[in-house]
């Protein structure tokens, strides 16, 4: 019998998962071009502003995991709804911000909404028929990749057009329509896990993510020999090998550790991480790199608009390979589509550092890095989905899902680092110093395509299943993957 035949449109759930996705997308990095505009209304510095970014990325590091598990013990769709109001009541904290204090409060309340992501790959494997699913998580993974680049795009003309409080009066509209139609609309999975939080491992969870990202995020200020970063970073190895250990004797763990040891699993994980590293660190200095007067030796002179504008093709190019991903999953194995997303990503990084003099190249390299983002992003899902019992979904894309944001959240300290290494007479980067930063993340998402190719092809079938419930490492079968089911 076809439970899903008797649980509403699936088609109907996708469309409200989307619009809810497409807004936590958004919020994900509407604000990045505009942090000098925050500063200046604000009456803050350049160094605070940049805590309106790391406490978003502190605060969904900590919750996405939490938020997932969660979904997986009392309810997907019921935490899909309070990540969603998260979301919306940091965005009306964060419109109505006076100070930099109430606005970096409001972004660690939007945090709490980064469970929005592995909660809708739970949704979808539940409701969804199953040769349905492979095409739904590609195109909701890529409208994640989407969201983030067209931010990006949007930023400009709407501080333009009206001010800034209107990037997060807009997200706000999104998420209030989505969370009230998923409240109405979307069943609540028949899918749990038995068993409750321990709080103390979410603690220890908490604790070593937010001494890494805050030593990682503040290097480049306090200076990464210094004895702040340093201790922060030997905090964060001792209370992560803490955690390890009590997860993996904790009877309700918040993480499964036999799970986490699975190949494909801490293969997907190591990708997650280097694609982040990749992405996130481009959205943070491409439009700089794009905004730096010709004069400096480089660059456009491009204002917000103009430089979201040339990162365009990046956002159709992740949308066009998100359409295809699940087609392509079905037909080349999502495997192999991870390892060529990766490849053609490092690519376009190779071309933004050496041949960025002209304007045509920078438009090509965008859209060579979002068809590889896009590609690369679907399958990673797609592979998790697919290696995990039913009853985890949400737990390993939620771990998953923050990977990718400790990666990011590496891969822009390192960017700075690098670009801010050695600077002109005019105060400005030198032009060496964002070519050795984009030949860095052509690296990164290149060691991605390696990592990727540790992942084993999956048979899906409930034998498979069955032995994933009970813990057991999984046993490759080639021939078959995910997406073909």
């Amino acid at each position: 019998m076809n439970l899903t035949a008797q649980r509403g449109d699936y088609r109907l759930t996708f469309a409200v998962l989307t619009v809810g996705v497409a807004a936590y997308a958004l919020l994900q990095s509407l604000v990045t071009p505009v942090l000098p505009t925050i500063e200046k209304a604000l009456g803050t510095s350049q160094t605070n502003v940049t805590w309106v970014l790391t406490a978003y990325l502190l605060s969904a590091s900590v919750f996405t995991p939490v938020v997932g598990r969660l979904g997986d013990i009392y309810g997907k769709k019921r935490l899909f709804v309070v990540a969603l109001a998260a979301l919306a009541i940091g965005s009306l904290l964060a419109a109505l911000a006076s100070s930099l204090v109430v606005m970096v409060i409001a972004r660690v309340i939007q945090g709490v909404g980064g469970g929005v992501l592995p909660l809708t790959f739970g949704i979808i494997r539940d409701e969804f028929p199953k040769e349905k699913v492979p095409g739904a998580v590609g195109m909701v993974a890529a409208l994640a990749s989407v969201g983030a680049g067209l931010g990006i795009v949007l930023a400009g003309p709407i501080v333009d057009a009206f001010s800034y409080h209107w990037l997060f009066w807009i997200p706000l509209m999104m998420i209030s329509v989505a969370g009230l139609a998923a409240h109405l609309l979307i069943p609540e999975s028949p899918v749990r896990t038995a068993g409750k939080i321990n709080w103390f491992t979410a603690f220890l969870l908490s604790g070593w993510l937010v001494a890494l990202l805050l030593a990682v995020s503040q290097s480049p200020t306090w200076g990464w020999g210094s004895f702040k970063v340093i201790s922060m970073l030997v905090l964060a190895a001792v209370v992560a090998a803490a955690w390890i250990l009590v997860e993996s004797r904790s009877s309700n763990p918040l993480i499964d550790m036999k799970m986490m040891r699975v190949r494909t699993i801490w293969a997907a994980n190591l990708v997650a991480l280097l694609m982040g590293i990749g992405m996130y660190a481009a959205l943070g200095f491409i439009p700089q790199f794009l905004q730096t007067p010709p004069e400096a030796g480089y660059g456009f002179g491009a204002s917000v608009t103009q430089s979201g504008l040339m990162m365009l093709p990046n956002t159709i190019g992740m949308f066009l390979a998100g359409l295809a991903a699940g087609r392509l999953s079905a037909r080349f194995e999502s495997k192999n589509l991870l390892v060529v997303g990766s490849v053609l990503t490092a690519i376009g990084y190779f071309m933004v550092a050496f041949l960025h003099s002209a304007e045509a190249v920078i438009y090509l390299a965008m859209a060579v890095v979002g068809i590889g983002f896009g590609m690369a992003f679907s399958a990673v899902s797609n592979v998790v989905v697919a290696a995990v019992a039913a009853e985890q979904t949400g737990a390993a894309n939620g771990m998953n899902t923050n990977i990718r944001t400790i990666g990011g959240s590496l891969g822009a300290a390192f960017m700075a680092s690098t670009v801010t290494a050695s600077e002109s007479a005019s105060g400005l980067p030198t032009e060496a110093g964002y070519t050795h930063g984009f030949v860095m993340l052509a690296v990164a998402v290149g060691l991605g395509a390696v990592a990727a190719l540790f992942i084993p092809a999956i048979r899906r079938d409930r034998t498979i299943d069955r032995e994933k419930s009970e813990n057991l490492p999984l046993a490759p079968t080639a021939g078959r993957t995910a997406g073909g089911r």
